[in-house]
């Protein structure tokens, strides 16, 4: 039973590798600048989640199957506009400075975790951040402590890890040693067949253009060689796996 398993999931991930090579090639071009910057809102779908048609219709599914293992995949963030991202951003900056950090500090502490608006995966309708909505909810959900070996979501991440590439969905911030960027988040999963391409197509933008033309509180310390070092270490430090 294992050893067929094992040969299934291999045959899924070599067929998910060719369709997601083939994919990437045929529509990188499809998805507008104001999409990937998360000013226009793409067709979304789901109960109590948003995302894409394709990536809701891979995401019941994978549910689905988490449900028959004792596992129910709850969403507690997925699609995010750049307003909305703006609003995060805002709460923070204003209260890390009001902590006393210098600019700089503030902004170098919000990006451990949360995006630049426009950055955001989350404006691309294909990330969700999950729990397990049958195990009792700790008072900060998000933390990496909760999917630990001794964490309320533990059997949530050993599932996600043994089944998640079989739908489509890989962790975008993972533990790996000397990866930079924001850190580690167990929680945060993309629809990579949407993604990949996604990133592909956000890489052509002139982000640092882009972001001159938002009202972003610190901005004005986002220079060319900042940007340059948050795109390298922040958008483009993750799951190899995303990269193709």
């Amino acid at each position: 039973m294992h050893c067929r398993n094992f040969i299934l999931n291999s045959i899924l991930g070599i067929f998910f590798f060719f369709s997601i090579n083939s994919y990437t090639q045929s529509s990188a071009s499809k998805f507008s600048t104001q999409e990937l910057l998360g000013k226009k809102t793409p067709t979304l779908e789901g109960n109590g989640y948003k995302l894409r048609k394709e990536a809701s219709r891979a995401f019941l599914k994978m549910k689905k199957h988490a449900a028959k293992d004792g596992i129910n995949i709850k969403v507690v963030s997925s699609y995010r506009s750049n307003s909305h991202q703006n609003r995060i951003w805002t709460r923070k900056y204003k209260r890390f400075r009001k902590q006393g950090f210098a600019p700089m500090k503030t902004i170098e502490k919000i990006i451990q975790y949360s995006t630049i608006p426009g950055t955001s995966r989350h404006h691309w309708g294909t990330d969700l951040d999950i729990i397990d909505g049958n195990q009792k909810r700790p008072r900060n959900v998000l933390l990496q402590r909760n999917f630990n070996p001794k964490g309320a979501y533990r059997k949530l991440k050993i599932w996600m890890d043994k089944h998640a590439h079989t739908y489509g969905f890989y962790l975008v911030y993972t533990n790996k040693k000397n990866r930079r960027g924001f850190k580690y988040e167990p929680w945060h999963y993309t629809y990579a067949p949407l993604s990949v391409p996604m990133l592909k197509a956000y890489n052509k933008l002139n982000i640092s253009e882009e972001l001159k033309n938002d009202i972003i509180l610190g901005s004005d310390y986002f220079s060319e060689e900042f940007i340059k070092k948050y795109i390298f270490e922040n958008i483009l430090d993750i799951n190899p796996k995303l990269l193709l």
